[in-house]
């Protein structure tokens, strides 16, 4: 009689949901900030050169250089109380709401973070452990783009890749156009509309920006952005809204109109109340936080603006979690 394998206990029966965000430092220190834009610019997906010729100009110049600047403008936005970033922050809220707010005791829901911690690997690693034969994957990016969900989704089959024993996957799509994210944008214009005491000229809804280039080969993240904008001015039709891009990096050309050009130019063309919005970003960040309520405000005021003010992203809020819950439950 053969001996009987001892097979060691086997976790199963669970779903897993991870949802999956651009990623943040660990820290404001220099070091920190270094080796999350290092890992973050050193992705073919968000920089599509030689790659022998971008690592010498990263490695030489970029990362002895970009820290420093990157690092004051976290500082800026730091949340103190809870040391972490308000992306992280959100993130973590956002999964904590989700997870109670699905009711299926077989579900697990997780998060993770592109570039940083805590890594995709390690969470789809954990899930499994935990017993998820199942994983959706949810990229908290409303419009698809390659730098963007694409390569999450490499991230993802690069880990799976590794595994012995791979769970069943579901990987879900953008969301640019969905009923209850326009309705969630919409609600968020109209509940920031009511707190400020003047009357918008323009809402400028700002977009992240990719490099015209992506676009010319084939990305359709432009089109996204532009529906995602139509689909609120068709709700939102008493105010004109106006599409731009932020964030370019580089000396070439990115989608236009800039947004910081956009903001300099407006007061001129008497657009003196300006609100914002950023659709494209699911939780407040530095891009947003920094780059647009800060930096963007200061520009707008002291090119003859006179009331700039922006909505929050939709972060953990109601709207937000019932429109995510959506999403994960047509695929569990």
């Amino acid at each position: 009689m053969k001996q009987e394998l001892n097979h060691p206990p086997v976790n199963f029966g669970k779903t897993g949901v991870l949802i999956i965000n651009l990623g943040t430092p660990d820290s404001t220190s220099w070091l920190d900030i270094r080796k999350y834009l290092k890992e973050f610019l050193s992705d073919r997906r968000v920089i599509e050169v030689n790659p022998i010729i971008w690592q010498i100009i990263l490695n030489v110049f970029i990362l002895n250089l970009r820290p420093s600047k990157t690092a004051k403008a976290y500082k800026e936005i730091w949340m103190e109380n809870e040391n972490i970033s308000p992306l992280l922050y959100y993130t973590q809220q956002q999964a904590k709401k989700l997870s109670n707010s699905i009711p299926e005791n077989d579900v697990i829901v997780d998060y993770a973070m592109r570039y940083g911690n805590p890594s995709i690997k390690s969470k789809i690693e954990h899930l499994h452990e935990k017993g998820c034969e199942n994983l959706i994957i949810l990229p908290l990016y409303p419009q698809y783009a390659a730098a963007t969900t694409a390569t999450v989704c490499d991230e993802v089959y690069r880990t799976l890749m590794k595994m012995r024993w791979q769970p069943s996957i579901k990987i879900i799509p953008h969301y640019e156009s969905h009923p209850l994210y326009i309705g969630a944008l919409v609600n968020s214009l109209n509940k920031k509309i009511k707190e400020i005491n003047w009357k918008p000229d323009l809402i400028l809804a700002s977009y992240h920006g990719i490099p015209q280039k992506y676009f010319d080969k084939g990305d359709p993240y432009h089109c996204y952005c532009q529906k995602t904008t139509r689909l609120i001015s068709e709700k939102f039709n008493s105010i004109e809204l106006k599409t731009t891009f932020q964030s370019r990096f580089g000396p070439q050309k990115w989608l236009e109109p800039y947004t910081d050009k956009t903001l300099e130019k407006l007061p001129k063309e008497g657009k003196k109340n300006v609100l914002a919005i950023c659709p494209g970003f699911s939780s407040d960040c530095v891009e947003t936080l920094e780059e647009i309520l800060i930096q963007g405000k200061e520009s707008f005021l002291e090119s003859g603006g006179e009331n700039f003010d922006m909505v929050p992203c939709l972060n953990d809020s109601d709207d937000h979690i019932a429109l995510l819950k959506s999403l994960i439950q047509k695929n569990l």
